[in-house]
């Protein structure tokens, strides 16, 4: 069976989640109470993909805060000059690939398969895995929707062959140009469905759509948290503070609402920062 090791891309700078992202970098945001990254890792783990042996993630923007968050449970690649893409973030962790096949996940890709573990829900990438193909993650294309990979679109994770790998420069360059279109012109891509809820939580309405899809419409609280309001499908982090009424609302932790405010699809940081969700 070929190696494999675990990348997580976590260098991105998250630009469309401003001002969210000038407090924490993309990966470091919270679903459900949990950072992204902390999802991701996990779900490598539970492949038997852990440690700096097996695991690796890479940093940029804000990459001081990535870089203590992960501490010693992966390798660490840090870009010092920005990030160079999915592409150059992996071409730069060549010598610690070093021959195996990268499962590489994105950071900021939020899944959830409500019959299946992390992990385990993702472990059709690896089952069969002759180690010459490029395997994506995929669902299919929403209704109207065009693009993707024969009406597939990429949900969150890909596995790449040492063969792929081995090529890629450290500049800046994406995985689509580099990798998955020309795997798919050598008839080397294989699409594997991805059953259960896929989203990029790359705006501000689908990071709070994830934060509410992990919620399970119902109030997800920390256990540190004061309420002395009223909290309807929400999620309130550790030591925040809800004094006023929220609905399909995030409180990071450390935030406060205060008695007089009333919010409905708000995402609120410590600031306060205050981003409010359009309704359609």
């Amino acid at each position: 069976m070929t190696k494999v090791c675990g990348v997580v891309l976590a260098a991105g700078e998250g630009q469309r989640l401003r001002p969210l992202t000038e407090i924490l970098p993309k990966a470091l945001c919270p679903v459900g109470n949990v950072a992204l990254l902390d999802r991701a890792l996990g779900r490598l783990a539970a492949l038997g993909l852990a440690g700096p042996g097996n695991a690796a993630v890479n940093a940029a923007y804000l990459g001081e805060q990535v870089v203590a968050h992960v501490g010693d449970r992966a390798h660490l690649s840090v870009e010092p000059d920005g990030p160079v893409g999915t592409s150059g973030g992996v071409g730069r962790l060549k010598g610690w690939i070093d021959g195996r096949g990268a499962l590489v996940g994105n950071a900021d890709a939020y899944l959830s398969d409500p019959g299946r573990e992390p992990g385990k829900d993702i472990a059709a990438l690896l089952d069969g895995w002759s180690g010459e193909t490029v395997r994506m993650l995929t669902k299919t294309n929403p209704p109207g929707a065009t693009g993707g990979f024969s009406g597939r679109r990429f949900a969150g994770f890909s596995l790449l062959p040492w063969r792929y790998v081995r090529d890629l420069s450290t500049e800046m360059s994406n995985l689509v140009r580099t990798v998955w279109r020309p795997a798919e012109a050598e008839g080397a891509l294989e699409l594997i469905d991805y059953e259960g809820s896929y989203i990029d939580t790359g705006t501000p309405g689908d990071y709070l759509t994830a934060n509410l899809h992990a919620a399970k419409a119902r109030a997800l609280i920390d256990p540190s948290a004061t309420i002395t309001g009223t909290v309807t499908d929400a999620v309130v982090g550790a030591g925040a503070t809800v004094h006023g009424e929220i609905t399909r609302c995030v409180v990071w932790p450390g935030a406060e609402v205060t008695a007089d405010e009333k919010l409905v699809d708000v995402i609120r940081a410590p600031g306060p920062v205050t981003v409010r969700v359009p309704t359609a």
